[in-house]
């Protein structure tokens, strides 16, 4: 079918995105081959600011893109997608130029595909970082074993317990969060109770030090974020996850933590793919030793 997009492209009109689009934006994402995963739209319209580009034929969406804003300091941006009968024509170049624009001076972050990333480095994006992506079906080692009594620690303090997130954890993992990440994402994180089908605190001696969510995806149960004192607590929030799930697991892991990454291939997972991590006009926030996993590429 002829494509009706004006040339040039800077005629295109960009409209924000609401909770109407969620069917047209869980569509774009089947149509570009990802899960169409509407719950994980609907946190992100909420949370953050959609832009989309109508399709003149279909009445679809030619494009989007969502950007979630931490204040004056750092804005992400994920879901930027453009449908398959108008890629390669510049349109994701045109509407991260917009996007861009409409941000000024707070500098932006996001997570880039091997293919993606020329656009974003040729748009003035630096790398700073790395993601690995590993999805499988999770099975205990010996180290491993079982959290599901609560007192099961393979490698934790003596200490450690985890447990499901009761409404009187938000202020602590919020706490905490603002610390690791660096800035504040209480916008997210109130939301992420209802969003998230499991979420799990790591207590020490009665004080929170770490917590991680799993969220629906596909066929698969994702887990972000992952937000833990060392290494072996992030284990034991895994492991507690995996346990309330029949699902194949999918977990982002900074590649800073390979101690982690090695472990999650231990009990099953297989590599699947890597996202490289990129900043504009800005820096990395926060403790990146305690920030084990995003709540999603698209937020950071």
């Amino acid at each position: 079918m002829p494509s009706s997009l004006p040339h040039p492209l800077t005629d295109l009109p960009v409209r924000r995105l609401t909770r109407d689009d969620l069917v047209p934006c869980a569509d774009l994402s089947e149509d570009r081959g990802w899960p169409r995963d509407e719950e994980r739209w609907a946190l992100l319209l909420a949370a953050g600011t959609g832009y989309g580009i109508d399709d003149p034929d279909t009445k679809g969406l030619v494009a989007s893109c969502v950007v979630v804003s931490y204040g004056p300091e750092l804005a992400a941006i994920g879901m930027l997608l453009v449908a398959g009968r108008h890629a390669r024509r510049g349109v994701g170049r045109y509407l991260m130029q917009r996007v861009i624009e409409a941000a000024g001076d707070t500098p932006l972050s996001l997570y880039a595909t091997s293919a993606g990333r020329p656009l974003y480095e040729g748009l003035g994006f630096i790398p700073v970082g790395r993601t690995v992506r590993l999805i499988g079906p999770f099975r205990p080692t010996a180290e491993t074993g079982s959290t599901a009594s609560g007192g099961a620690k393979p490698s934790g303090g003596a200490g450690t317990v985890v447990r499901p997130a009761s409404a009187g954890d938000l202020r602590a993992m919020v706490q905490l969060d603002s610390v690791v990440f660096g800035l504040d994402r209480t916008h997210l994180l109130t939301r992420l109770p209802v969003f998230a089908d499991h979420l799990r605190v790591a207590e020490e001696n009665g004080e929170l030090i770490g917590y991680a969510a799993l969220s629906r995806s596909s066929d698969n149960h994702a887990v972000g974020p992952l937000i833990a004192r060392d290494t072996a607590t992030a284990k034991l929030l895994v492991t507690s996850l995996a346990e309330a799930t029949d699902r194949p697991l999918r977990v982002d892991i900074d590649a800073r933590h390979d101690e982690l990454i090695d472990w999650v291939g231990a009990c099953g997972l297989r590599h699947h793919s890597g996202t490289t991590e990129m900043v504009l006009g800005g820096r990395q926030h926060g403790d990146r030793a305690q920030r084990f996993g995003p709540l999603s590429l698209a937020t950071g």
